[in-house]
């Protein structure tokens, strides 16, 4: 895409540019749990790429600091943290459907209402469905860390990602990222200390603790007992 600064430039000039995915659509099998929760909540929980930008007022039936999970898993945490911070807005987006279902059942049995789901990718959902400088708060928590040197490329914290990102943050939003993987711990770093616009909110310059208000999960407690780390790092939009 050298001779072309954007996709949408090459696009208007009739080439295809084939996009890095940073995730693989596993979908596996629902569950009857899982696909009767699709039936019965997704009506008043889902939300759709194809409905283009979101009105969250609307969408809530009020004003509230809006908080976005990029790739919620099964969603146990982000039900968690929606009703621990009732006060505030949450957005999911995850691609696979059964997690999805799982997040809405969860939900549903905690009688969280402050939740909506999308089952899309989350770039096109950031680029077409939420507002500039609309989120207090971005979550990516164990993003798949794809290992291998030579697909390194598919991690979604990149430099082009966190611009993009950066422009649905508010002033003073804070991006929040976790995993187990250290060599993507030092990825992260390194990506988010050179991209303009953000300040770590690291003491040292590099990882926070874990604060209380993301869940400790079963995962993480198991990797904890058999020593593995587990890295945070939380940086702030401050232009």
């Amino acid at each position: 895409m050298s001779q072309f600064k954007s996709e949408q430039e090459a696009a208007e000039s009739g080439v295809y540019i084939r996009k890095i995915q940073s995730f693989v659509k596993r979908e596996g099998r629902l569950t009857s749990g899982q696909a009767k929760a699709l039936e019965q909540y997704w009506p008043s929980m889902g939300l759709l790429h194809t409905d283009g930008k979101l009105d969250t007022e609307y969408t809530f039936g009020r004003q509230a600091p809006l908080v976005l999970e990029i790739g919620f898993g099964m969603g146990k945490s982000l039900v968690e943290m929606a009703k621990n911070e009732p006060d505030k807005d949450f957005i999911g987006i995850e691609v696979h459907r059964p997690g999805v279902g799982a997040c809405l059942a969860e939900a549903a049995e905690h009688q969280v209402t402050n939740l909506r789901v999308y089952e899309y990718d989350a770039v096109a959902v950031l680029a077409d469905c939420i507002a500039d400088a609309s989120l207090a708060r971005v979550q990516l928590f164990f993003p798949d860390p794809w290992h291998k040197k030579k697909h390194h490329k598919r991690r979604i914290v990149q430099a082009e990602f966190v611009q993009n990102l950066r422009t649905k943050l508010a002033l003073g939003g804070v991006f929040h990222m976790a995993t187990d993987w250290e060599n993507y711990a030092q990825h992260m770093l390194e990506v988010m200390s050179a991209a303009p616009g953000f300040v770590n909110q690291s003491e040292s310059g590099d990882y926070v603790p874990r604060p209380d208000q993301r869940p400790l999960t079963k995962f993480e407690q198991r990797g904890h007992r058999l020593g593995h780390g587990v890295w945070d790092l939380m940086f702030e939009k401050v232009n």
